[in-house]
């Protein structure tokens, strides 16, 4: 049987009993919860059968709609909606018609259901990012929208009063991954590495997003990257890159990633958070 996966984002890291509530509402197919105080954000993988899958997205979605207000959150992760993002994620090239169908489901459901206004990324919108969309917050997003200067594809063509907006993709695996600078690095330090390391940078590594964001509770600058394709950058090519310009204090992966992604990972750097597909759901298989 088809597996797809399922990698909402919800503007919630700090209440526990919320972001437990949230996990429960996407049910059985949970795989895995990350969440982070600082940058104010829970990351939820699941799996679930084309046909299922967005249902249970719907599901979790709609009791984050129910205990976020998106105008209260101040964390430090860009956003623009309680619940920001919800990617289908297919693991087989065979596999892509599957989940951009169930996305598209997905984006249906979440405007048709929760009353979100609802914008396509990748390939299902012409490859517009998520950066393009979330610049500027909810305001500039309502701004634009109300300047008709962009429309959502499904729903609304205004913001919902307290949880915003949701983008939804169809994508294969994207590894979420931070690295911590040692003091005495700053938060100018984080975003000049970012800038210099993210795709089309000086040191540009193909397929890599990355942000300098400063850590409050830790008091460390971090340089937090999406890798978009693990196989031309892994997880051990980003850590080279942050290291050519500061010393590391160490990492940590947010959410699930390919076993792939590790190869060549150094020893002597602390990763917090390991985790691939292929155990959770190797896992799951065993315990169903």
């Amino acid at each position: 049987m088809t597996a797809l996966l399922a990698y909402p984002n919800v503007s919630e890291g700090r209440d526990a009993d919320a972001i437990e509530q949230i996990g429960a509402a996407f049910g059985e197919g949970l795989l895995d919860v990350h969440s982070d105080p600082d940058h104010h954000r829970s990351a939820y993988t699941l799996t679930g059968a084309p046909g299922q899958l967005a249902g249970a997205v719907v599901r979790g979605a709609a009791r984050a709609v129910e205990l976020i207000t998106i105008d209260d959150h101040d964390g430090i992760h860009p956003r623009i909606g309680a619940i920001d993002v919800a990617p289908i994620i297919y693991l087989r090239e065979a596999d892509r018609g599957a989940a951009s169908a169930e996305a598209l489901v997905l984006a249906d459901l979440l405007a048709e259901q929760l009353g979100l206004p609802v914008f396509l990324y990748g390939v299902l919108a012409g490859g517009r990012t998520r950066a393009e969309l979330r610049r500027g917050g909810p305001a500039e997003l309502a701004r634009k929208m109300h300047a008709s200067e962009l429309t959502p594809d499904f729903g609304p063509r205004r913001l919902h009063s307290t949880a915003g907006a949701v983008l939804v993709a169809a994508r294969p695996p994207l590894v979420a991954f931070n690295v911590e600078l040692k003091p005495p690095a700053t938060l100018a330090d984080a975003k000049a590495i970012a800038a210099r390391i993210r795709e089309g940078g000086p040191d540009g590594c193909p397929g890599l997003r990355a942000i300098g964001l400063w850590l409050s509770a830790s008091g460390l600058a971090q340089v937090s990257t999406n890798v978009e394709d693990h196989r031309a950058t892994p997880l051990a090519a980003v850590v080279a890159a942050v290291m050519r310009h500061a010393d590391v204090a160490g990492a940590e992966l947010v959410g699930l990633a390919p076993l792939a992604a590790f190869e060549g990972f150094p020893n002597d750097v602390p990763l917090r958070g390991y985790a691939t597909i292929e155990d959770s759901l190797h896992r799951r298989a065993h315990t169903a």
